[in-house]
């Protein structure tokens, strides 16, 4: 099994869309690479964490190719904006792709320049090695399983 740490905004959405995969293991939603040990949601709200809301990604690469898994993520962000992603504003809604095996970087790095050739804007998704994660809250797991007709930004369908 591998695994990989994607941000796209709000997590329930990232995490609901990625348990669809076939190959997808397991997802967890959690806050990654900020600079707070334990944060609540409340504090990562607040922009001054340095955390994204990060879904954790384990998958069996016999089913599914990490290049197959970012071109669903690729789809369903847009990764010329900012600190944002559909209503969701704000640092800790900003794109990224965190690896945990640096074996990985050169096909991340792959489909980033993939997706280059597709916007006018330039590209702010974060690829960075994953620092601290940091499971959310319980009820943020699986949040659009256990209220379907909860917000979320992405189209399931894509």
């Amino acid at each position: 099994m591998k695994e990989i740490y994607l941000a796209g905004g709000c997590f329930w959405g990232v995490e609901e869309y990625m348990s669809r995969i076939d190959g997808i293991v397991d997802t967890e939603v959690g806050y990654a690479n900020g600079r707070r040990d334990n944060p609540t949601y409340e504090q990562v709200c607040t922009g001054t964490t340095g955390h994204s809301e990060t879904t954790y990604i384990k998958y069996d690469e016999n089913i599914i190719s990490l290049e197959t898994l970012l071109n669903r993520f690729w789809r369903i962000i847009d990764p010329t904006l900012l600190n944002r992603q559909g209503g969701d504003i704000g640092n800790q809604y900003r794109t990224g792709i965190y690896y945990v095996d640096k074996k990985d970087l050169p096909m991340i790095n792959k489909t980033l320049e993939e997706q280059k050739s597709k916007y006018d804007s330039p590209i702010v998704t974060e690829i960075l090695p994953l620092a601290v994660f940091y499971l959310a809250e319980e009820y943020h797991q699986d949040y659009l399983k256990k209220n379907p007709g909860g917000y979320c930004h992405i189209d399931m369908s894509i």
